[in-house]
């Protein structure tokens, strides 16, 4: 395979070395250096590939349509410390790995693009360096590699994963069991309208359905509840909202449940009283319109206050786990900025690991189950370093991207939680409906954002039943293998497996095969009202709705035989 080196720096050396090909993986280094420190420009390295049954794309950031796309307008995925992951891979028709390619500098603005051409219907592939703004530097060095095994293509991106662990130094942070364990998040439920009383009720609701941890989002610290971040950068409690924070911590933690509160991290708002003291350390983002701006972490004073803050909160409201929001703004601007001497760190990056590595030593050595959660685009090897709860980004009430965004986390997160984004419906909907949200998030900790209190006794069994059912197939949803078929298709059928036990969800194939299996549960969300019980024949099976009412039970009598199961029930064979 040839490869061709372009752009970069007019006095830099590029090369290509240490070049290794073993069992169908090939591995080299890229090595840039300079005569003296400069701000590095962008180089590529690019090559062809014959497609031979090449199908589709797959990539962390992008999205539901993984066509191949022609050169001209090549599919691209982005990386960078804060923002998604260096891996980018090309799957045949059948689900089997044509190309893998992945670097192990995860901390580095990087893209990774693949393009039909069509004159020899060959993918022209481009890894490029340097896609953002840095520090300067003198010299980088970076792994890539490109696995071209004939093997599933979830086989592949979990060895990228175990790449990423064992060889290139980002080892992910310890997971508490509570991160593991169903949650009800305010956001989409409140807003920023928090009534203490109210959410106490939804606490002792909450823990009766199957949940054990409650996340208090954005509305806490502002008594401003038109949305947006101008109030931010003080972290006060608002107290028109919540008198005393610690007593309502106390009284949350009185109904069984744990308790997580919001922070984005970055913003200081123009109404911030916090803002003048820091209005000449922030990275100038100019998306905003001068209504808040980026706090720059290259500055130990932004450090130590932003580390300060969330001590402080877990120590004194005895909280149990910050949901940490908007790291992925943390991001080089101006190309112009004059060098301050107050800075203690040059690079944004580096800045940005520093600042969560050291949050995250700081609050485990308050509390060392503490939960922290991360969402999308903050998601990839280095930010499992300093989070061990990462979320699905908000998507609400679309359940088709909830689970296509789970099941990518779950190819790329190891042990580490991997939660859906909070799940909502409209009450009056029908209940089968309505559980269509839940039998999307099941291969994730589910998180729920519906006001319990309002919901119809219908819902509130349909809920109770299925999280119910999550916790007693937990082991199996969570830390079973994860095989999800047709990638193309938003994942047609995802199944978990372990130990002889498989939890499968139709979403549109309908045929279950048991062959390798001694039980299994199937979920039905797709629009047929059967499903079609392949390699079974003999065993015994019963059926239920989607609040758990057993509406039908017999024997698989034959090779393939098709049972009756309604939209959002459960057919258990064994």
């Amino acid at each position: 395979m040839d490869f061709k080196i372009t752009g970069g720096n007019a006095n830099a050396k590029i090369e290509i070395l240490n070049k290794a090909e073993k069992d169908g993986i090939l591995t080299f280094d890229v090595k840039m250096t300079l005569p003296e420190k400069a701000i590095p420009e962008r180089f590529q390295i690019e090559w062809d590939f014959p497609i031979h049954d090449c199908y589709s794309t797959w990539g962390p950031s992008i999205g539901g349509n993984r066509d191949l796309r022609p050169n001209w307008g090549k599919k691209r995925t982005d990386s960078r410390l804060a923002g998604w992951m260096p891996v980018h891979q090309i799957i045949s028709v059948t689900g089997r790995n044509r190309m893998a390619i992945a670097l192990s500098d995860a901390k580095t603005p990087t893209a990774i693009l693949s393009g039909v051409c069509e004159e020899t219907a060959e993918l022209e592939c481009r890894i490029e360096f340097f896609t953002n703004l840095v520090a300067p530097i003198s010299e980088y060095t970076a792994t890539v590699r490109m696995d071209f095994r004939d093997i599933a293509y979830y086989d592949s991106l979990y060895a990228v994963t175990e790449w990423w662990e064992k060889e290139c130094g980002y080892t992910p942070a310890f997971v508490p069991e509570y991160a593991k364990l169903p949650m009800n998040s305010l956001w989409y439920s409140y807003h920023q309208r928090l009534v203490p009383d109210e959410i106490i009720r939804e606490c002792k609701l909450s823990k009766e359905l199957g949940m054990d941890t409650v996340i208090i989002d954005d509305g806490w610290q502002t008594d401003d509840n038109s949305r947006g971040y101008a109030y931010c950068g003080d972290w006060e409690v608002a107290t028109s909202k919540i008198p005393d924070m610690k007593k309502f911590v106390d009284d949350i933690h009185a109904t069984g449940m744990k308790i997580m509160i919001w922070y984005s991290v970055c913003f200081m708002g123009k109404y911030a009283k916090n803002y003048d003291k820091y209005k000449d350390m922030l990275l100038g983002d100019k998306r905003y319109n001068g209504a808040f701006d980026v706090l720059d972490p290259r500055y130990k004073e932004v450090r130590d206050f932003l580390i300060g803050l969330y001590v402080n909160a877990v120590k004194d409201w005895n909280l149990d786990g910050l949901k940490l929001d908007f790291i992925d703004c943390f991001r080089l601007m101006d190309p112009s900025e004059q060098k301050d001497d107050r800075r203690d760190i040059e690079s944004v990056e580096d800045a940005t690991d520093v600042l969560m590595t050291d949050i995250m030593k700081a609050l485990t050595a308050i509390k060392p189950d503490i939960m922290i959660e991360f969402r999308q685009t903050y998601v990839g090897p280095a930010i499992r370093k300093y989070g061990n709860m990462l979320r699905v980004g908000d998507c609400p009430n679309d359940a088709v991207k909830n689970r296509q965004e789970i099941v990518n986390l779950r190819f790329t997160s190891g042990k580490t939680a991997v939660h859906s984004d909070m799940i909502m419906w409209n009450v009056n909907e029908p209940v089968e409906s309505a559980a269509q949200q839940v039998t999307n998030i099941l291969y994730s900790v589910p998180q729920i954002s519906v006001k319990l209190e309002t919901l119809p006794e219908d819902h509130k069994k349909m809920l109770k039943f299925y999280l119910s059912f999550w916790r007693e197939n937990r082991e199996t949803l969570l830390d079973g293998k994860l095989l999800a078929a047709n990638p193309e298709s938003c994942y047609s059928l995802v199944c978990t497996e372990k130990d002889g036990k498989a939890v499968f969800t139709a979403y549109t194939d309908a045929v279950i095969d048991m062959k390798s299996y001694t039980e299994a549960s199937a979920v039905n969300s797709t629009r047929y009202k059967s499903l079609i019980i392949k390699n079974a024949e003999g065993k015994s099976y019963r059926v239920v709705n989607c609040m758990g009412e057993e509406i039908a039970k017999g024997t698989i009598d034959g090779v393939l035989c098709e049972v009756e199961v309604p939209l959002s029930g459960i057919v258990f064979v064994k």
